[in-house]
């Protein structure tokens, strides 16, 4: 034979290991023989990483998250620190309130007054002058108020020192602690703003003053409104907390049982999941008509949605009729959806129920891939923990700086910065009579303080970058190992041990870059979404109709273009996980491979999605309506619900949200396994004819629903 010839059987050299249009007899599955891949992206990901942990440690050296625990005094000491005089103060006590010209000043520590911490609120009416008066016969009075004066304070012994004296607040007035800061007890009587059921009130300097000039009445109503709302919610939580956890215990066995059953009776099981599904909408259509006729007796819930406005109080909603009609017709039309669907995709489904068969063959022969959902939970909330403690250090990095304030008028030095232990001595102090040095914020003139936001943005946009890593990584794990049970021609004797495990260190080991590589364009598409968020909460006062649509078309193509990467990526990874090529050339066979099967692609993996997230409504409308029964008292047979609750949709609506979250979990197993299927089949049909030389890898119960043609019987355990 001449040197320049070849084998008839030996691949050319434009024809590389692994081709789909080439036939190699020796192929079983994912390519063991494999390199590095994106190397340069692996690199830059690592480095990004290592600067990451860098900037962690760094904002630990300089953060204090003490100063967002605690509320910080006019000299900077924190309110209920163990170990300091204030251990047992923990609450922030401002000296007059009436220098603050609205709530969010108070909030923000930026009241022009002095500020103290203080053990309780005061509970009465006392302005310093009377407390003088009755300290002259009783001197219990001046232990009663001092605890609301520095520490330095003393009782006066003469009206020139009353009125000099700066230690004392002017008045006290009932107050209440909130947000560890002690806030008028604000209150309405007919639909008046009091405090401690007076309007007005003596400001200690002779004179009274209404509750009104404090601040905003309309902020403070829309404050007390936020705060009893979150109290009432979080008095249900405290109440329902453990029949929340039951309920989403119930959710997890339940998706359990689904998995298991979807392996024996995939068709029976998909016809429960549609007419669970139909009946727990035709339930809540029926619920809806009911409270609608119900509430026709009432002659307020005639009354529309415009006419209250907008309400912190949400039970209000659910005592007009339009709420529940609306509901009603909202549920009618998913209703009807539903049930076309089911009608003009009935052959679309019987191809999904045999690829849910084959899927849940694949994970009874690799179980171990249902447990992969935690790992990735464990991933994900370390990631999670560690930007919300980064972004939390980030946040209170800096020295507390210290700024000029008039009470008594202006000054030409107000807001500049001071010193407070040298201020009495400067000349501020004498040009400006009554000026305070106080506390104003953390902050630093330093390099570091100065590229803060810039290290927010760093944070946040790594964290996107790892969290996209970490679900690309499930995915090619999973792939890589549903791909070895594919191309495993005696099932199961031919597919190899720790099949997970193996696919799993074969993405670590070679493939870091090109995960790396798909996760930094969604974490890019990802970043320019929140920038525009961003934009459009800063521009919000001067957007116009057209800033307004050019802003949702934007969102809309964000939204679109972040989906069809996520599926590209998806089948790249599986690529990846099979031949080891690296991201580009991975995409690109993937994107020809589904083009060359666009038809099969719409017929398996979409149809076969809808039936998952069926299984997904099923289990959360399961728990839902055990939840509603149960927190709604219709259910005394079972066990006893609590009958205390504020509203009972705040439970119920974590449950279902948690119950739906958990079903996705065990079902995107699911989804990944039938969409690798149908890859390896699209690569199974491209490799090879079905004959005895070239056998396809498919079952033949999936290769006869999926393509009419002959086949070659495999020897396989059922």
């Amino acid at each position: 034979m001449n040197d320049t010839e070849k084998p008839a059987d030996t691949p050319s050299e434009e024809e590389d290991f692994g081709d789909p249009r080439t036939y190699d007899p020796d192929f079983k599955g994912p390519v063991s023989n494999r390199s590095c891949t994106d190397v340069l992206c692996c690199m830059i990901f690592l480095l990004c990483i290592v600067g990451y942990i860098v900037l962690g440690l760094v904002a630990w050296v300089h953060g204090d998250p003490r100063r967002a625990a605690y509320p910080t005094d006019s000299q900077g000491h924190f309110c209920g620190q163990k170990g300091t005089p204030n251990e047992n103060k923990t609450i922030l006590f401002y000296f007059n309130l009436l220098r603050c010209t609205s709530p969010s000043v108070l909030l923000n520590l930026q009241c022009p007054t002095t500020q103290i911490c203080v053990s309780k609120c005061p509970e009465k009416f006392l302005t310093y002058v009377e407390m003088q008066l009755l300290y002259t016969k009783d001197k219990s009075h001046w232990e009663d108020y001092r605890q609301f004066c520095k520490t330095t304070a003393k009782p006066v012994k003469s009206l020139t020192q009353l009125l000099l004296d700066d230690d004392c607040p002017t008045a006290i007035f009932p107050s209440k602690p909130f947000l560890q800061r002690c806030f008028p007890d604000f209150s309405t009587k007919n639909g008046t703003l009091t405090i401690g059921s007076q309007i007005v009130f003596q400001d200690g300097n002779g004179g009274t003053r209404s509750v009104i000039e404090l601040g905003a009445a309309n902020g403070i109503n829309k404050l007390l409104d936020a705060k009893s709302l979150g109290l009432k919610v979080f008095e249900d939580y405290a109440t329902t907390w453990y029949w929340i956890l039951i309920g989403l215990m119930i959710a997890m066995v339940l998706s359990w049982i689904f998995l298991i059953l979807l392996r024996f009776i995939a068709g029976c099981l998909f016809w429960v999941f549609m007419i669970g599904v139909i009946g727990i909408i035709g339930y809540g259509i029926w619920h809806c008509y009911q409270q609608y006729t119900n509430l026709q007796e009432h002659p307020r819930s005639v009354l529309t949605v415009y006419d209250i406005g907008i309400q912190t109080n949400i039970s209000m909603y659910f005592e007009l009729q339009q709420t529940w009609f609306t509901l009603m017709i909202i549920l009618c039309i998913i209703e009807v959806i539903v049930i076309l669907m089911l009608i003009f995709l009935r052959n679309r489904i019987r191809v999904a129920i045999i690829l849910l068969k084959e899927g849940s063959k694949a994970i009874g022969y690799v179980p171990s891939t249902l447990v992969y959902p935690a790992l990735t939970f464990i991933l994900l909330s370390i990631c999670i923990c560690y930007w919300v403690v980064t972004a939390v250090f980030l946040a209170t990095s800096g020295v507390p700086v210290y700024k000029v304030i008039a009470p008594e008028g202006h000054c030409i030095h107000e807001n500049q910065t001071c010193d407070p232990e040298i201020f009495n001595t400067t000349e501020i102090a004498k040009a400006c009579p009554g000026a305070l040095c106080n506390f104003a914020f953390y902050g630093g003139k330093s390099l570091y303080h100065q590229y803060i936001p810039t290290f927010h943005v760093y944070n946040l946009f790594v964290f996107l970058w790892l969290i996209n890593f970490v679900v690309a990584l499930g995915q090619c794990a999973l792939a890589g190992a549903f791909a070895t049970y594919y191309w495993a021609m005696k099932k199961p004797d031919d597919i190899p041990r720790y099949p997970l495990f193996t696919a799993f260190g074969r993405a670590i080991r070679y493939h870091t870059g090109s995960l790396a590589f798909g996760s930094l364009i969604i974490a890019l598409i990802q970043m320019f979404k929140i920038v525009l968020e961003y934009l459009d909460h800063r521009l919000k006062r001067t957007e116009n109709t057209l800033s307004k649509f050019l802003q949702c078309c934007l969102r809309c193509c964000f939204w679109c273009l972040e989906n069809a990467i996520k599926f590209l990526n998806r089948n790249a990874y599986i690529m990846i996980a099979i031949y080891g090529r690296n991201f580009c050339r991975s995409a690109k066979d993937a994107f020809n491979l589904l083009m060359r099967n666009v038809l099969k692609v719409a017929v398996t993996d979409e149809v076969t999605y809808f039936v998952l997230f069926l299984g997904k409504i099923l289990v959360a409308g399961s728990i839902g309506v055990l939840a509603f029964l149960f927190f709604t008292q219709r259910l005394p047979v079972i066990a006893q619900g609590p009958a205390s609750l504020n509203y009972y949709w705040v439970p119920l609506l974590t449950v279902i949200l948690g119950s739906y979250l958990i079903a996705h979990g065990f079902f995107s197993v699911y989804a990944m396994c039938v969409e690798t299927i149908f890859i390896c089949f699209c690569e199974d049909l491209e490799r090879n004819d079905g004959s005895t030389e070239k056998p396809y890898f498919i079952t033949p119960n999936l290769h006869g629903i999926l393509i009419k043609k002959q086949l070659v019987p495999q020897k396989q355990k059922e």
